[in-house]
């Protein structure tokens, strides 16, 4: 079957992108077995990789030449997670590397009755993409927090981490879930900034709230976020005691709260250190992802092996 007219032209545009940006391959999200012949005769000379959302499409992909169908099979995700999580496949497979540019082919709109209609077309440098790709590493995480609420703690928690805030490095620390428990284990050090502003005007998944939290970030005290995303309060002292927690040597009282809190809580903690701009998430008591923003280049999510000393309290 013939590819439909708008996929032919945005066929045609991608390779344009690739010869005169120059990209260094073209990534295609389909959820269905195209005209492969059809597609790589638009895309001559171009690597082209595809990511398929079910395995038993991807297989059937396989079987066709100058393809490369990456091992990433996420289900019915909405198509910004799963170009993320074709991402991160590419990278970890060694198909793409940091500071790659990457044409991507989607369909964009995703309308149902026609899922073969590739409608978008993106050039992306993953240099400045691959920081903000969490999808698949918070999507391990067992916990009620929902994803959308959990990366955009993150989110900013990265930004603060690698930018400060007006040019000085700042430390800080969210708690995420379970804040109706959390909230008992702590006291307001102060005033409280968000106290007073509507549910809608303190919700972390709207980007001016979060840019209005790294404000608040420079105050001492944790703050204490609702799943819903919404910031339940600010500059919060966490009382609580660290038995049984077992951290690297070198971790201070804001890392040693934070895993005490998501001990005896379903809460996730997520510190930013004040020295190195490590973003540590805290779940059970231990520490299960780590994320350096202040690397030389973006460093991809990955589970925690080896603590390095950190002096930051």
């Amino acid at each position: 079957m013939a590819l439909p007219r708008q996929t032919v032209a945005l066929l045609k545009a991608a390779r344009q992108l690739v010869v005169e940006t120059p990209a260094d391959a073209i990534l295609l999200l389909t959820e269905t077995n195209l005209d492969w012949n059809e597609v790589r005769q638009h895309l001559e000379g171009c690597r082209l990789l595809v990511a398929a959302p079910y395995e038993d499409l991807a297989n059937r992909i396989k079987r066709e030449s100058g393809v490369t169908v990456l091992e990433s099979y996420p289900g019915p995700l909405p198509v910004r997670d799963r170009l993320s999580l074709a991402l991160l496949e590419a990278v970890a497979s060694e198909q793409l590397r940091f500071g790659d540019h990457v044409v991507a082919l989607y369909n964009g709109i995703e309308v149902e009755e026609k899922p073969d209609q590739i409608d978008s077309v993106s050039l992306m440098h993953l240099d400045e993409h691959l920081e903000r790709l969490s999808a698949r590493e918070l999507r391990r995480l067992h916990t009620q927090v929902p994803l959308e609420t959990l990366k955009a703690v993150v989110d900013v928690a990265t930004e603060i981490g690698r930018e400060g805030r007006e040019g000085k490095p700042v430390g800080t620390m969210f708690v995420v879930g379970d804040h109706r428990k959390v909230l008992l284990r702590s006291r307001p050090i102060g005033f409280d900034p968000v106290r007073g502003y509507s549910r809608k005007e303190r919700n972390l998944r709207d980007h001016w709230v979060r840019e209005s939290v790294k404000e608040i970030a420079k105050l001492d005290g944790a703050i204490i976020v609702n799943k819903d995303g919404t910031i339940e309060a600010a500059a919060r002292f966490i009382e609580v005691k660290a038995d049984g927690i077992n951290l690297g040597k070198g971790l201070g009282a804001r890392h040693w709260t934070a895993a005490a809190i998501s001990k005896i809580t379903n809460a996730i903690a997520v510190t930013v250190s004040e020295s190195t701009g490590v973003v540590r998430l805290f779940q059970k008591g231990e520490i299960v992802l780590h994320i350096e923003p202040l690397a030389p280049r973006p460093v991809v999510w990955r589970q925690f092996q080896l603590q390095a000393a950190d002096p930051d309290g």
